[in-house]
């Protein structure tokens, strides 16, 4: 059986598991994923492989006691076996207070996550992609290493209240980081898309070589607060950390920046800035998503925050009861609404501050302010007079997204960017300008 099923293949094989159950409820998963990479170092390639998987989980339930069986082997009784194994663990199990049954037949948002060039993508296609990227480096002697992945796969779900939901992805991930010969110099670009062809390696590592040798001759300055001129990609790693705590139960409960004291949370209030937008949207075309959640319900077109303003937070079913609320799915893609300014826009407009290509290495310190800490890297310069006058040494910083949001001055051209993080994790993101952002020590690292 190929491990890329179609919508009908995987209906038939969940309907084949569901006739096998016994329990009160049966849920079924499904997954199946091709997955290839190459990687490059030092202008050459180093490794290159592809793996495959497809997997089947059974959740049994018999009132509130759940048992779950995970399978990759799909002949009949091997199915059955799972699915017996999960009821067996079901009736071991005890009583979950917060299981709260399976959810109906959903209607859903049209799948647009799909692309037949990044399906279809070759060896060849991913030798020459890196190849271009090799050649940019070379051209100025200068060397290269990088990272590219695509990914093709689908999830399905089928449950015995007649639920089934189909999503089939494709996805591309390339990272290219350049050093200079002396050591000096350190540039990085990434790219992640659906469509392949959509990804251009060279325009990326061009923009790594120019930061690269760009970085050369880095200078020290004072730590201190500086306005910033966040990339994209700069922005994306600490908004990250605000866009996994818009959930309602840790709000509830105290554990959030989201929370107030007496149980109560800022759901309704302005917590930043009125440009502030932050949503979510499975059929953006620029970030498709899946138009479920985890749980099967329905995803949709929602603004977490709007106009600084937080509009919805995340519930869970139990919760979304607990509280008398409609429960919302956790978000399956994230972004930020834009303006209009360019790079060099934002650039031009400031007297004096601190261009950011990129954070690494990022901690959290408060999980309550989000207070975050980490360094600056691969491109760090100084802005006087609105044009880049040097290269600086990189810093520590201690910020949080929330307070970096109320401290905003300028918003730039939204992009897809890649986190860089080591999720690899997909967002639409503008590039910002940031007063008093707090760096706290000098970094000696390139």
């Amino acid at each position: 059986m190929s491990i890329i099923l179609t919508e009908t293949d995987a209906k038939a094989l969940l309907q084949k598991v569901l006739k096998f159950s016994k329990a009160d409820e049966c849920e079924v998963n499904l997954q199946g994923e091709e997955w290839s990479n190459i990687r490059y170092a030092l202008n050459k390639v180093t490794t290159c492989g592809s793996k495959s998987y497809k997997t089947l989980s059974i959740q049994s339930a018999f009132g509130q006691k759940v048992g779950i069986a995970t399978i990759d082997e799909f002949d009949d009784a091997s199915l059955e076996k799972a699915v017996r194994r999960s009821e067996e663990v079901a009736q071991l199990a005890p009583e979950n207070p917060e299981y709260m049954g399976l959810v109906g037949p959903q209607q859903y948002l049209p799948a647009t996550g799909f692309f037949d060039s990044t399906a279809n993508l070759s060896a060849v296609d991913r030798a020459k992609a890196v190849a271009q990227s090799i050649q940019v480096a070379k051209s100025q002697k200068q060397t290269v290493a990088g990272y590219l992945e695509d990914r093709v796969g689908y999830s399905a779900m089928m449950n015995s209240k007649g639920l089934f939901a189909y999503y089939p992805s494709t996805r591309v991930n390339f990272s290219a980081t350049i050093r200079t010969d002396n050591g000096t110099g350190s540039g990085y670009a990434a790219q992640g898309v659906s469509d392949f062809p959509k990804l251009h390696t060279a325009a990326s590592t061009q923009i790594a070589l120019q930061k690269a040798l760009g970085t050369v001759g880095a200078r020290a300055i004072e730590p201190g607060k500086y306005t910033v001129i966040l990339e994209p990609l700069a922005a994306a790693v600490l908004l990250e950390h605000l866009f996994r705590s818009l959930d309602a139960r840790s709000a509830d409960e105290g554990r959030s920046f989201l929370s107030k004291p007496g149980g109560k949370t800022k759901l309704g209030e302005q917590i930043m800035d009125e440009r502030v937008t932050i949503y979510s949207d499975p059929t953006n075309p620029e970030l498709p998503a899946s138009p479920w959640s985890a749980d099967g319900r329905a995803q949709e077109k929602l603004n977490w925050i709007e106009k600084g303003v937080v509009k919805n937070l995340s519930y869970s079913r139990y919760w979304a009861q607990k509280k008398g609320v409609k429960a919302v799915p956790a978000p399956t893609n994230v972004m930020m609404v834009g303006g209009t300014a360019s790079l060099e826009d934002l650039i031009k407009s400031t007297q004096r501050g601190i261009l950011v290509t990129k954070f690494w290495y990022i901690r959290s310190v408060d999980p309550q302010s989000l207070l975050v800490t980490g360094l600056t890297r691969d491109g760090t310069f100084y802005i006087e007079n609105g044009k880049i006058k040097h290269p600086v040494k990189n810093f520590r910083f201690n910020e949080s997204p929330v307070i970096m949001l109320n401290n905003l001055e300028t918003l730039g051209k939204v992009e897809r960017v890649v986190s860089s993080e080591g999720s690899f994790s997909n967002y639409l993101i503008p590039a910002m300008k940031i007063r008093e952002f707090t760096f706290t020590s000098l970094s000696d690292a390139v």
